[in-house]
């Protein structure tokens, strides 16, 4: 059963990418982030760079999103980790309207989890909704296939509330993800929000030149006893 669930997850991805070159694209962003912390669980002596590449997108079909981090540790060895979150818009690909109440539209979501030595999928049901104040907030409710541990199930939470002081911005991003437990692991919930300001304005850059602060509260991180409280210094670059 699980070889069936990657293999349909897989090939929802793929349709998605595949989709993306004959939909009709309404809107794309890339970026590339550095973070610099000292202290990350897991790591020899706390201290880690992270480069971050991030693409998100939206279509005709609905939208995705996809991050390669390339974790650094000033000890041990570096590493990949990724993740590839396509939606189908049921509002989109039924031309019809499917707001109610702060709902504003109701989506097919799937998340494929890549990372060295496991593949994990995750596929469920998503709403966005309308929160004054805020650009974007997105609900997803996945159940997850894991590949080296039990299955579970996931709640994913995104944000982004831009905002100005002055004529300077800023922007309040981020997410959280929370997961059941398992045989194998604690439930987990990781809420990670970032804190920008757009110091390109200054530069009449016409792409975000963001610099700000990440803070990682992540409880039971990976499934273990273990907690993690990490403020980290950012750089984030849109272009």
């Amino acid at each position: 059963m699980n070889k069936r669930i990657k293999l349909a997850s897989l090939a929802l991805s793929s349709l998605v990418i595949a989709g993306s070159a004959s939909a009709e694209m309404q809107w794309s962003d890339f970026s590339l982030s550095y973070l610099y912390g000292t202290d990350y669980e897991f790591t020899p002596n706390g201290k880690m760079q992270v480069m971050t590449l991030e693409h998100t997108s939206g279509h005709s079909w609905g939208d995705n999103f996809l991050f390669i981090d390339r974790t650094m540790p000033s000890e041990g060895s570096s590493s990949f980790y990724g993740e590839l979150s396509p939606r189908l818009s049921f509002g989109k690909l039924t031309s019809s309207d499917l707001s109610f109440g702060p709902i504003n539209d109701v989506l097919i979501a799937g998340t494929w989890e890549m990372g060295d030595g496991f593949d994990n999928f995750l596929y469920g049901v998503g709403v966005g909704l309308t929160v004054p104040g805020f650009k974007y907030f997105n609900l997803n409710l996945y159940h997850a296939s894991n590949d080296v541990w039990d299955d579970d199930n996931q709640l994913t939470i995104t944000w982004g509330a831009p905002f100005s002081i002055g004529n300077q911005d800023f922007l309040i991003d981020g997410f959280m993800d929370w997961s059941t437990a398992s045989d194998t692991n604690k439930s987990e919930m990781n809420l990670t929000p970032q804190f920008k300001w757009n110091a390109g304005k200054n530069f009449n850059l016409k792409s975000p030149l963001y610099l700000g602060v990440e803070y990682a509260y992540w409880n039971n991180k990976y499934g273990s006893d273990v907690d993690e409280r990490v403020a980290s210094l950012l750089v984030k670059w849109h272009f």
